[in-house]
């Protein structure tokens, strides 16, 4: 396999190509084709390709060395987050606008989007010269409200509102409906579920040897349906697992349950793949494929976001690294195989960073926070900083109001450790010193207030 230094590429083979996209009889060209009865088709990837020549960019299929060398693996990461909007989303977006007639496109077009998608909207708009409304949820960090503004210049507007994707989507619908424009789904459309697939088309191209295992992220299902029908006929031997993130298991419970289901509460940090309810389209393909789809910590997501930034210089999203955080899951299963896993964007706003590396530390176990009872005296947090605290523990927070008609008053401390096995040393010391505490890692209704 070529290259083994980090960044090396994949020695691409020869590409794909179909000539005279209408004849569905070229698609016969293709060993082992198995085209099923699915709302996509191959012929409509492969002319999803020819759409996007000239507008996206090829994505390299990077050889990682430390992802390799932690998990005893060829590991390869389709680099999306190099895309020209930071992310896969422009493939279906601009697909799906370029296959409208024109008398369509000139009525204006809407969506809804917890980011990315409005990114790759807004550079078609502007491509297309096309006005659009988008409709984002209050929770979409600022980053990716400004990237869709400068995008679409003056070819966008957009409109914030609701708490969750799913609320920016009601409100795009009935917008839609009222002033009679076009919608552009961010997954649950043919053409969007067709020019994601494209990213599968690519990593086909990349590789000069088979692929054990592809790991790619699930928010609504888009990206891996159209991957998953590329694999199922150009790669069938590849194991295909898709990651959704452990607060916002939609795809999981739908596939669990045999129908989709709407989540009624969600963990919206993963904003790229936080939504309450899979698409239809995509729920439909995943089960006709039978895909694996697992779930990981938001705080494994974290760490894996420092671990990319810190080993390697790649700036990426929650969302974007949700195939990578999967990994460890099957640390024993990709032993000695080779594993492409979608790094599906990099749109990440530097201000949420403090937030990612709380997470990191609480999931890493190496941050507590405690009420710790203190008796109302001189001296009291003396003793707890000589008597309890290990030589390496830091007091990282710690917040306490003195009221003189008690004796005893808690304080909210927060404690950074050096190594995660000194918190049993930690405990073991507080009851040594009969300090009374309460623990408050596993109380998330409390914790929400910390991050």
């Amino acid at each position: 396999m070529a290259g083994w230094q980090n960044g090396s590429q994949f020695t691409p083979r020869k590409s794909i190509r179909m000539k005279g996209f209408g004849s569905k009889d070229l698609l016969k060209t293709i060993p082992g084709l198995v085209e099923r009865e699915l709302p996509v088709h191959m012929e409509g990837v492969f002319m999803a390709k020819k759409k996007l020549q000239g507008i996206i960019n090829t994505t390299p299929l990077q050889y990682n060395s430390n992802l390799s060398l932690q998990y005893g693996s060829k590991i390869y990461l389709k680099r999306e987050d190099l895309q020209v909007v930071r992310s896969y989303k422009i493939r279906g977006a601009y697909n799906k606008m370029a296959s409208l007639p024109a008398e369509i496109l000139a009525g204006g077009v809407v969506c809804a989007s917890a980011g990315n998608h409005s990114q790759g909207f807004a550079f078609a708009c502007r491509a297309l010269q096309t006005h659009g409304k988008i409709f984002m949820p209050t929770t979409t960090p600022n980053q990716k409200i400004q990237q869709a503004r400068n995008i679409g210049g003056d070819y966008v507007e957009i409109i914030i509102g609701g708490d969750t994707f799913d609320d920016a989507f009601s409100t795009a619908s009935q917008y839609c409906q009222d002033h009679k424009m076009t919608f552009i789904h961010p997954f649950d459309d043919p053409k969007i579920i067709e020019g994601q697939a494209t990213v599968g088309l690519e990593i086909i191209e990349q590789t000069d040897a088979a692929i054990d295992y592809l790991f790619a992220p699930v928010g609504g299902g888009g990206l891996l349906s159209g991957v998953a029908h590329v694999f199922a006929n150009l790669s069938p031997s590849t194991k295909i697992i898709g990651v959704e993130p452990e607060g916002a298991p939609a795809m999981k419970i739908s596939l669990e349950k045999k129908e989709r289901v709407t989540l009624p509460e969600i963990d919206r940090f993963v904003d790229g793949a936080a939504v309450k309810r899979v698409g239809e389209l995509n729920f439909e393909i995943f089960s006709s494929y039978n895909l694996e789809v697992e779930t990981v910590p938001e705080g494994r997501v974290c760490s894996m976001i420092l671990k990319l930034y810190n080993e390697d210089a790649i700036v990426a999203e929650p969302a974007g690294v949700l195939s990578l955080a999967a990994l460890e899951d099957f640390r024993e299963e990709i032993k000695g195989k080779t594993v492409v896993c979608i790094l599906s964007g990099g749109n990440n706003d530097i201000i949420r960073m403090d937030e990612i590396k709380e997470r990191s530390m609480l999931y890493e176990g190496l941050k507590h926070y405690f009420l710790i009872n203190f008796p109302q005296r001189a001296g009291a947090l003396r003793e707890f900083l000589e008597k309890v605290l290990g030589p390496e523990d830091d007091i990282v927070h710690f917040a306490y109001s003195k009221k003189n008609s008690r004796e005893r008053v808690s304080a909210l401390v927060g404690i950074e450790l050096k190594n995660k096995k000194d918190l049993e040393v930690l405990f073991k010391r507080l009851g040594d010193f009969n300090i009374p505490y309460e623990y408050l890692n596993h109380k998330s209704d409390m914790l929400q207030y910390l991050l």
